[in-house]
């Protein structure tokens, strides 16, 4: 397995060792020892995965910032098995020196890529082909009064979402993502991580 680490410590980018032949092909796409190991922590100490999910979006769709803060916060790693997807990750620890800063990359089913978002982060994706899946494990449980959404476009996180994909179009929201804080807001509401 390859694995980048990006100028902001805590996500990674995971792309597996793929085996193919005329019949299609195979990878590991979970295993907790080796998760570990990318960790660099015990496998007991490995985060958790309590729910698996599975979304279909269409072109354009953009679904984010989520996250969920304590009792019930959530690391996710991400893939897409049908189309492609530009994932973010922003981090939202005020104790960190990357705070408001963001990471991304591009999932697809071609590239077979895994995208870790671990605890104190938001995550969000922009759908770049004509539809996507994406799927993530989850380390804790969806939880509506831990959800929070921060605003996709702020011009203070300055995220470069491939809105060239999109041909001329504007993402599609969902109507809470829509009316999501800023990090200003969220910051000044005491809705960031530690």
């Amino acid at each position: 397995m390859e694995i980048q680490r990006f100028a902001i410590e805590g996500p990674l980018l995971l792309t597996p060792q793929v085996f193919g032949d005329g019949r299609g092909f195979f990878y590991e796409s979970w295993n907790q020892r080796r998760f570990a190991e990318i960790l660099g922590v015990a496998p007991d100490q490995a985060p958790v995965f309590h729910q698996d999910n599975h979304s279909r979006s269409s072109r354009g769709v953009l679904r984010g910032l989520h996250y969920q803060l304590a009792p019930e916060p959530q690391g996710k790693l991400v893939r897409c098995v049908v189309g492609e997807v530009f994932d973010v990750a922003v981090d939202l620890r005020r104790s960190s020196t990357s705070f408001g800063q963001w990471v991304g990359a591009r999932l697809s089913a071609d590239n077979r890529c895994q995208f870790w978002v671990p605890v104190g982060f938001a995550h969000g994706f922009l759908t770049l082909s004509d539809s996507a899946e994406v799927l993530y494990k989850a380390s804790g449980f969806w939880n509506r009064s831990c959800e929070r959404s921060l605003r996709w476009d702020d011009p203070t996180l300055a995220i470069a979402w491939p809105l060239e994909d999109l041909h001329g179009a504007e993402p599609l929201l969902a109507d809470k993502d829509g009316v999501a804080p800023t990090l200003a807001e969220a910051l000044a509401s005491g809705d960031v991580f530690p």
